[in-house]
């Protein structure tokens, strides 16, 4: 298992780097229900909807530190995550994961060592249709998010940068 990088403070993030363009912050609507409230570390990204098929793929892979950024299409009818894979997720090097849709297992993801974010819990697993995309730009509630950045998350907040800033 990787150890977590530290996670510099995103209001210091805020105060340090507030003019740099690409520093965008994700609304407030993503209350945390991993077993690490601060996380951080380079975007990868998942496309899908309702079908968390690639979601089980990447975190199934080594993360290496990174934070998989789900676009979830805001569904909240099934949940992209739940207990089996927030524990491959910790196991596998993922520093977090941001989904812009539901989980559930609630009681297990918050015993991960992993971050995770996402809109709500829900109880209705997915389908297994193997639809998605991977590693694609991404629109995370009105938030673009690209492969390319970097994800920061902590109690006041989640911001993504276009390069890393600490």
């Amino acid at each position: 298992m990787t150890e977590p990088r530290p996670t510099p403070a995103t209001c210091d993030l805020c105060d340090a780097h507030g003019s740099d363009p690409t520093l965008r912050m994700l609304p407030p609507v993503f209350p945390s229900f991993g077993g690490r409230a601060r996380f951080c570390g380079p975007v990868s990204t998942v496309k899908c909807f309702e079908d968390n098929s690639f979601v089980k793929q990447a975190v199934d892979s080594p993360g290496e530190g990174r934070v998989l950024v789900v676009d979830g299409g805001g569904s909240l009818r099934r949940a992209l995550l739940g207990g089996n894979l927030g524990a491959a997720a910790a196991r596998n090097g993922w520093a977090g994961v941001v989904i812009d849709g539901g989980v559930r297992d609630v009681a297990e993801l918050a015993s991960a060592a992993v971050g995770i974010r996402a809109l709500a819990c829900v109880p209705w697993p997915t389908a297994k249709r193997n639809e998605g995309q991977r590693d694609l730009a991404v629109q995370i509630q009105g938030v673009w998010v690209l492969p390319s950045d970097w994800l920061y998350a902590d109690e006041d907040g989640i911001l993504v940068a276009g390069r890393a800033l600490a």
